[in-house]
């Protein structure tokens, strides 16, 4: 598998949403239920809503953020490449100012990073993602 980065609105079919969001100056991610890695809060965009509708509502029901700043950063698609097989996504940035409890979802809980922890959910995406975000963040502000 693997990733690749487009400018935003580069690619037109968007089936997921991420989001890397930072809370207090750090990386939080989530950790789903049935899992003992770590993730980026996101998910499949719904019938009629838009990538950052979706991106809204994922963020709250995988982090419990209730106040927090959203915006795009970039496409991504991530798949087979040789098969030419695989789904596209907008990413978006977070800078959460307050949480609330986790709310009843697939998440068993949040936690904040300084670094990219190792046990990700996600190998071949989150790091491509998150380096990217690294690299822009000055350009972001």
């Amino acid at each position: 598998m693997i990733t690749k980065i487009y400018e935003l609105n580069g690619l037109k079919n968007y089936k997921y949403v991420v989001v890397i969001s930072q809370y207090n100056g750090k990386l939080l991610l989530s950790r789903h239920k049935d899992r003992s890695t770590w993730e980026t809060q996101g998910g499949h965009i719904e019938k009629g809503e838009t990538p950052l509708q979706a991106a809204k509502r994922e963020l709250y029901e995988e982090s419990g953020a209730v106040e927090f700043e959203i915006k795009p950063l970039c496409d991504y698609w991530s798949g087979d490449d040789i098969a030419d097989k695989g789904e596209s996504g907008m990413v978006f940035t977070a800078n959460i100012k307050k949480l609330s409890e986790l709310p009843n979802s697939e998440m068993a809980e949040i936690r904040v990073f300084e670094e990219i922890p190792e046990n990700l959910t996600y190998p071949q995406i989150t790091p491509e993602l998150l380096t990217y975000f690294q690299k822009n963040v000055e350009n972001l502000a």
